[in-house]
């Protein structure tokens, strides 16, 4: 069976979903390891509800981002890591991660990339009044959301939505999407097709 490790730093629900879709025999693979930057995020919980392993650790306590990624590569190594999938993993993934694991690391954001790459893609969303929105799930390379992309999604925008309602539909997505792409990456070769 392949093995992911899980890169977040909120909520988790991206994580709870990939978890439920394992559980529901949608997702043949073991999450093998949670990595995560913010010491009190909730994801941890998760993790530790669904007896998943963790490391956890503060950038701030590293002088630098090589520093903390070695210590990440020891963990994803000893777990023999398939694919590395961010989940809501709010930092820049660094030359030694993506020597590594080159091509093997994903991530999911909420736009329709190249449109709004960066934090508060919704926000991005409303502010410039588009009429459509999304998801996308791309290759993680050294910029900011700019990794070749595997999938995209769209939502239509009414004159209605808020920041919130916006965020639900996204989620909705994002949660029936990111277990299909990660199945498809661990077991094809050939590119995704919705």
């Amino acid at each position: 069976m392949k093995r992911i490790a899980v890169f977040a730093s909120g909520n988790g629900s991206n994580f709870q979903a990939i978890v439920n879709a394992v559980k529901r025999s949608e997702l043949n693979a073991s999450i093998t390891l949670l990595v995560s930057d913010k010491p009190g995020a909730y994801v941890i919980d998760r993790a530790m509800k669904e007896e998943i392993p963790t490391f956890v650790f503060a950038a701030k306590n590293y002088q630098e981002k090589a520093d903390y990624e070695r210590e990440i590569l020891k963990h994803l190594k000893t777990n023999k890591i398939d694919l590395i999938v961010l989940a809501g993993y709010m930092r820049l993934v660094g030359g030694t991660l993506l020597q590594a694991f080159a091509g093997k690391i994903i991530n999911i954001h909420p736009s329709l990339l190249p449109a709004f790459p960066g934090k508060d893609a919704i926000g991005q969303a409303l502010e410039a009044g588009v009429s459509q929105t999304g998801i996308t799930i791309h290759y993680v390379d050294a910029g900011m959301d700019t990794g070749p992309i595997i999938a995209q999604e769209a939502i239509t925008l009414t004159e209605e939505e808020t920041r919130e309602s916006i965020q639900e539909k996204i989620q909705v997505l994002e949660h029936q999407l990111y277990p299909k792409v990660i199945q498809h990456l661990l077991y094809n070769k050939e590119a995704f097709h919705q």
